[in-house]
């Protein structure tokens, strides 16, 4: 299968070797379970202990839903930390640089030590790797995906072309984030929290005015507007902007119990899910963007090779 982009220079300090089955001996202080062999010391899997370790200010991800932490904290505890985090020597410490759900359901845990990797790399290098970690595996909710973007453009003196590059998404999908930081901090709050999706948020940048934005954001989640239903919503409200006319009849709502399922498959599996049903037919379909990421699905599914 052929992996995501993971921008110039992040591949060797993220890793790219899909992690090995554990080896059948191997001195516990140099090795974890399911870690690769180190190569030479850069490689050299630690263990550490907990208190040592700082989160990044650079993390991109604020939200951490606390029962995803628990289920992760539950797997931890029965398989071990599989996959060691990643960091960097600062200030006296360590540093997290790729890892901090691990760290996080490790507290929870309140685990004495933890297995580590440490790597050398500047803030710049950081934040782009904390990007494509959590973008690979769908951690972000859009407002922080555009607000890493903006940081890399704004701090790091970037253009959206080398921005999407680093990351490896395209111009217009990084172009398309940063337009939603222009709505008001109450839809992007609506963003973060999931009540909404990017496809509203774009068709409700259409239009002209916080005001008329608000009142069709408020329309989509009392009444449960798709996408589809949004555009129309919103193509009435531009044909009658400024004609003090009242808000269009609501399209038909999506089905709520379909809409649910989809969320709690998504947080379930932590990665990009759609589930189409009608009458008793329907697909879903489960996003991956790495062998890892898919092997880590099929262990969830309880599905063995």
């Amino acid at each position: 299968m052929a992996k995501p982009a993971l921008g110039r220079g992040l591949g060797a300090l993220l890793g790219e070797s899909p992690i090995a089955k554990p080896p059948v001996t191997a001195p516990a202080s140099t090795t974890v379970p399911g870690a690769e062999p180190a190569t030479d010391l850069r490689e050299r899997v630690q263990r550490v202990p907990l208190g040592r370790i700082r989160p990044c200010p650079f993390q991109p991800r604020k939200d951490f839903a606390p029962e995803s932490l628990r289920e992760l904290a539950d797997s931890i505890q029965a398989q071990g930390i599989v996959q060691p985090l990643i960091v960097r020597e600062r200030d006296g410490h360590l540093e997290l640089i790729a890892g901090e759900r691990r760290w996080r359901a490790a507290q929870l845990l309140g685990l004495a030590e933890v297995p580590v990797i440490v790597r050398e790399a500047d803030d710049r290098a950081v934040l782009e790797l904390a990007l494509i970690e959590n973008l690979q595996r769908e951690n972000l909710n859009p407002i922080e995906e555009a607000q890493g973007y903006a940081q890399l453009v704004e701090q790091f003196q970037l253009k959206q072309e080398e921005v999407a590059q680093k990351v490896g998404r395209s111009r217009a999908v990084v172009a398309n984030a940063l337009r939603l930081l222009k709505l008001a901090p109450e839809i992007q709050a609506h963003l973060r929290d999931g009540r909404m999706s990017v496809g509203h948020a774009k068709v409700i940048l259409g239009l002209a005015g916080e005001r008329q934005q608000k009142q069709a954001a408020d329309r989509i989640l009392r009444d449960g507007l798709n996408v589809r239903q949004t555009e129309l919503l919103v193509s009435r409200l531009q044909a009658r902007q400024g004609s003090g006319t009242a808000l269009p009849p609501a399209p038909r709502p999506r089905d709520a119990h379909v809409a649910d399922l989809e969320n709690k498959l998504r947080e379930r599996l932590g990665t990009r899910v759609a589930l189409r049903y009608a009458q008793g037919k329907g697909a879903l379909e489960i996003a991956f963007f790495s062998d890892a990421e898919f092997e880590r699905i099929l262990r969830l599914l309880g599905v063995t090779e």
